[in-house]
């Protein structure tokens, strides 16, 4: 496993992490104790230092679950968490009129409870309305927290490039969660060049498309109810890009077989390993967070850091499809 540096923390993290939404049993189906414990195990035995979770994660599940993981681990883990959405849930899906530093405090204390740790590595807000990033306080109510101990990094999860550039404009800001991916390539001119020039990490979530781009799905494939590629197919309860990257399904299954076209040349890998390491070619990246619902998949993704880069030419043609089809097809603020 390769390690790339982190922006201004200096922590070298692995260069593919894990994301665990998974792991909260409520948005990708069930995925037991048992198996989430097996899970961690796996990534971090393969290399993956750095986690990333949520306190809206099966309200709290995920982050109790990489607890338990803590205290039974040798290794070294970065574990990444992220608060707000869960304070909108609790508020019936409505926004409080602001953001309070106390709100942000009690959700951080749990964030810690739920984890088993006395300060996080890294708090981030979780996708906040664009007017809070532009409004500013939340960046100072994280400011209080690593002041007061509760917090040693923080930085924000950002749904489009207006709102990662007002994160950026914060100086205390040190990374920036996006949605990127061989079918969301804006990112590539619009805000990679803007981090690097920031010293901002960037972590790199929905890399595979909300599986998409994996290649498994058939047209007419249908998901559990409790599933969000069911529920959030069109973007009914949160942010469409969240789910295939916006894309309507059946024209994202269509578009990931000439994604698929294009790598299967490049080697004998799986394409979601080539889809990743799409994804690791671009050096402004800190590292990619692929889920997992079984401990296989962990494995297969961290081998990713492994492969030689795409190349070129393969770069040029996914670019190619990405501006003459992938494009015009984005839903959701990007």
């Amino acid at each position: 496993m390769k390690h790339r540096k982190l922006g201004r923390t200096g922590i070298q993290v692995s260069e593919v992490g894990l994301g665990t939404w998974q792991l909260g049993s409520a948005d990708w189906g069930q995925v037991s104790e048992d198996d989430g414990l097996e899970i961690l195990r796996r990534a971090a035995d393969s290399g993956v230092n750095f986690l990333d979770t949520a306190d809206v994660y099966g309200g709290g599940v995920s982050e109790r679950i990489i607890g338990k993981f803590l205290k039974q681990t040798d290794h070294t883990l970065h574990v990444a968490t992220k608060l707000g959405r869960k304070i909108w849930l609790d508020l019936g899906l409505q926004w409080p009129e602001r953001i309070t530093l106390e709100m942000a405090r009690q959700a951080t204390e749990q964030s810690l409870r739920n984890l088993g740790l006395e300060s996080l590595f890294l708090q981030q807000w979780h996708c906040l309305p664009t007017e809070e990033y532009r409004r500013g306080d939340v960046f100072e109510h994280l400011e209080t927290l690593k002041r007061e101990g509760l917090i040693q990094h923080w930085g924000c999860s950002v749904e489009s490039v207006e709102e990662a550039q007002l994160c950026l404009a914060h100086p205390g800001c040190e990374t920036l969660q996006v949605i990127y991916n061989i079918f969301r390539q804006k990112l590539t001119e619009d805000l990679l060049p803007l981090a690097r020039q920031h010293e901002v990490g960037i972590l790199a979530r929905v890399p595979l498309a909300s599986g998409l781009l994996t290649g498994r799905f058939q047209p007419g494939h249908q998901f559990s109810p409790q599933d969000h590629r069911h529920y959030n197919a069109d973007g009914q309860v949160f942010n469409v890009g969240e789910t295939f990257a916006g894309l309507p399904f059946a024209k994202g299954v269509e578009l990931a077989e000439k994604v698929k076209a294009i790598l299967d040349p490049v080697s004998g890998e799986a394409m979601s390993q080539l889809a990743l390491r799409w994804i690791l070619d671009h050096d402004a990246v800190s590292t990619v967070i692929p889920g997992a619902t079984k401990p296989t998949h962990a494995e297969n993704n961290a081998t990713t850091s492994d492969l030689l880069p795409l190349g070129e030419a393969t770069h040029q043609q996914l670019l190619e499809l990405y501006q003459q089809e992938v494009a015009p097809e984005i839903r959701g603020p990007y």
